[in-house]
């Protein structure tokens, strides 16, 4: 029994499609590297099918399979690594509220940044997300 190509390259695109739409919808940081690994399964499938259909001696198709698995288990420790770096001094793990720790891009955007983060004497000064979880504890 023979396996046609387009069988598992279907599987392979629509994998990619589902991990894409991951990547690009999702705000949790564990789905969207949860949504890198299906795009990395995905190129996993392709290549150990078209080794198949090619019917390479050499295997080369899987030898990669396997350093795309190694890659991909680095990525993902890595990833969970900073996530919860992350989660740990933000509260969040929403890819969204990262903006907020990139450096300004023109030296002007900086200077304005700072005055506008000097407390007004008259204003009550802001607590931060975590002293408020403190206070709401205690």
């Amino acid at each position: 029994m023979h396996l046609h190509l387009a069988y598992p390259a279907v599987l392979a695109v629509l994998l990619f499609c589902v991990g894409l739409y991951g990547v690009l919808a999702r705000r949790n940081a564990i789905l969207v590297l949860m949504s890198v690994e299906l795009m990395l399964n995905a190129v996993n499938l392709n290549l150990v099918a078209f080794d198949v259909w090619l019917r390479d001696s050499l295997h080369a198709g899987q030898a990669l399979t396997l350093f795309v698995i190694a890659i991909a288990a680095a990525e993902i420790g890595i990833g969970l690594a900073i996530v919860l770096a992350v989660y740990r001094n933000r509260g969040t793990s929403a890819v969204d509220d990262l903006r907020d720790t990139a450096e300004p891009s023109a030296p002007d955007d900086s200077q304005d940044a700072r005055e506008s983060q000097e407390p007004d004497e008259s204003q009550e000064p802001q607590q931060s997300p975590q002293s408020q979880k403190a206070e709401a504890t205690a």
